[in-house]
């Protein structure tokens, strides 16, 4: 009974379980260890980043400084506190004790005591811990654990802006639009609007919708923009996605917009208008000399059939 409360006690019961023929009392001793150590033995926790469909590469971080042999330690890996990533049995994989979706899927570096999770999946984010037992004369003790939270990324598409105003652009100054990017993890933070114009510009931060795909776990991401541009005046509107400290932004291919003013309008009218009044008295005169000429032959060929 005693050694039962103790199990249930440890963070790590489930990654030490396996027995491989010890008996209970010597289970229960390295637990005992455990128990002692390992508040001193875990150093700071890793922060490891890896794409999606990648292979992921969580290194345990032992220094092994006394040179021991790899046939004379016991190495676990384990994710929170149930499910058995890996296990090095005295120099030898092991993978009777493995949860189900690890099974064919982690591989140990044994000289850089690093473990490779192969196509890492958003399912596999979250802390993993490396507990390293050496056997020495009698029962193995711990020399060594060290914790790593792992981070899943996916590229998110690059951000696109689309018009989504109607009417004419030379007759609408209010511009309504849209900027959107998709199939990208984790959650962006959000996202920034940069409006430039006579080389100053300026950010507009507007509502972010966020929805996250139910199979993939991917985000997509959108946002508006209601905005008037000033008219005479070329303005660049581009959009800047956000997705964290360590992951850094996205920015979309500049929408470039110059919208003419009712000035450049009255322009164009009074440019025009004189160039049609010339056109029609320049038809209304061809028209006239065409006539006057049929006349004279139609005139000349009476004359002609009189004589």
């Amino acid at each position: 009974m005693a050694c039962f409360l103790l199990l249930k006690a440890v963070k790590h019961t489930e990654v030490l379980a396996p027995v491989h023929g010890k008996s209970v009392m010597e289970v229960c001793i390295f637990f005992l260890y455990a128990m002692i150590l390992l508040p001193g033995i875990v150093a700071s926790v890793h922060q490891v980043k890896s794409f999606l469909n990648h292979t992921a590469y969580l290194s345990c971080y032992f220094p092994n400084s006394q040179k021991t042999d790899i046939k004379d330690l016991r190495i676990f890996w384990q994710k929170g506190d149930v499910e058995v990533v890996h296990e090095v049995y005295y120099g030898q994989e092991k993978h009777d004790n493995l949860s189900p979706k690890y099974i064919n899927r982690t591989k140990m570096d044994m000289d850089k005591w690093t473990l490779q999770l192969l196509n890492a999946g958003i399912v596999d984010e979250g802390q993993y811990t490396c507990i390293v037992q050496h056997r020495d004369k009698g029962s193995p003790k711990v020399i060594h654990t060290s914790e790593c939270v792992l981070h899943i990324i996916a590229n998110y598409s690059q951000p696109e802006i689309a018009w989504l105003h109607t009417g004419e652009l030379k007759s609408n100054k209010y511009l309504n639009l849209s900027c959107s990017s998709s199939g990208g993890y984790p959650e962006p933070k959000q996202m920034t609007w940069l409006i430039s114009h006579e080389n100053t510009t300026h950010g507009l931060v507007r509502h972010m919708d966020i929805s996250q795909d139910a199979v993939t776990k991917l985000y997509n991401v959108t946002s508006k923009l209601n905005i008037t541009v000033p008219t005479n005046t070329l303005t660049n509107i581009s959009c800047l996605l956000y997705l964290g400290e360590q992951l850094g932004s996205l920015v979309s291919v500049p929408l470039g917009i110059e919208i003419q003013g009712e000035e450049m309008e009255q322009v164009k009218i009074n440019f025009f208008g004189p160039l049609i009044a010339v056109i029609i008295l320049i038809t209304f005169l061809l028209g006239f000399v065409i006539l006057k000429n049929r006349n004279t032959l139609s005139t000349n060929q009476s004359v002609s059939l009189a004589v």
